[in-house]
């Protein structure tokens, strides 16, 4: 690894594939559980729905762990479902059972609520990633992460096309995914239908998210055909030699893959990015920070 003369933050630079001082590390979790500053928040705003559909609660909350370990990346806080009323899909997040769907579609009437996704309604995505990102840059002159001189990445979040139907179909979260396991066989032209109606309105959300300031994110240009099993983001529901054709920049492996394999078996050409084993966090200093090693070490392959 060499340096970069390119002004792209750190994370940006590595997506590119182009040289870097060092493999950027940033928290797919980010605030989360595990925050005490996140805890008081949620204690006071105890809506999930106004955490993440407010401005500045969304700024506040998506800077809580870059501000305490300055990560390469920080990712807006947000969800999946976040843009389903914006072409046609209500939800609500109840507290014990989570996200859930009133009206799920399952048939041709149901797909008769979908309309092309209205952005004006994700205003607040918008709003919150343009403050993120000039928080972000100003922070770099007054307050420098621990590696002086480099800047993170602000970072889109948004759900994949499948994934985001197995909860338009279920209506709610599901272990077993019956229903929309089903409709591949019993109604195929609906859920190719809905799959289509979500890749468009998912890749608008994406430019949105980038036009509003957000530097890094997944796409996928492909769309996502009923012969899939699951979202085509994630590896296990996806062989890695297909992945390859999607367009993507890089893909995400996570721990229970083996990293050289995986990094042999996708190429040179697509950039890897790799997971820790959460379990290690429970694990004494030096443990976890052989595992950190070892990954960097298998991803450098």
């Amino acid at each position: 690894m060499s340096s970069s003369s390119s002004s792209d933050p750190l994370l940006v630079q590595a997506a590119k594939g182009e040289p870097v001082t060092r493999p950027p590390a940033w928290m797919m979790r980010q605030a989360g559980r595990y925050m005490a500053a996140y805890r008081k928040l949620a204690e006071k705003y105890p809506s999930f729905r106004e955490r993440s559909e407010t401005t500045d609660l969304i700024v506040e909350i998506s800077l809580q762990p870059w501000k305490a370990f300055h990560p390469d990346g920080v990712i807006i806080f947000s969800d999946i479902l976040t843009p389903l009323p914006a072409f046609g899909v209500p939800f609500d997040i109840e507290e014990v059972k989570g996200p859930v769907i009133q009206s799920p579609i399952i048939s041709e009437e149901g797909l008769k609520m979908l309309h092309p996704i209205d952005l004006s309604k994700l205003q607040f995505v918008g709003d919150s990633l343009q403050i993120l990102r000039q928080e972000v840059e100003l922070s770099i002159c007054t307050q420098p992460p621990l590696h002086v001189g480099e800047q993170a990445s602000v970072l889109g979040f948004v759900g994949a096309p499948w994934t985001i139907a197995t909860y338009i179909v279920e209506g709610s979260t599901t272990r077993t995914y019956t229903t929309v396991k089903r409709m591949c066989h019993t109604a195929p032209d609906v859920l190719r239908t809905l799959l289509s109606h979500l890749t468009q309105a998912i890749s608008q959300y994406i430019i949105f998210q980038v036009e509003s300031g957000a530097q890094y994110c997944w796409y996928c240009e492909e769309e996502v055909s009923t012969d899939t099993t699951g979202p085509i983001y994630k590896w296990q529901w996806w062989p890695l030699e297909r992945m390859k054709g999607t367009g993507v920049d890089v893909i995400g492996l996570d721990w229970t893959v083996d990293m050289e394999d995986g990094r042999r078996r996708l190429g040179s050409g697509v950039g890897v990015q790799g997971n820790v084993d959460p379990a290690y966090l429970f694990s004494p200093l030096p443990v976890l920070s052989n595992e950190i090693q070892r990954l960097v070490s298998a991803l450098l392959q």
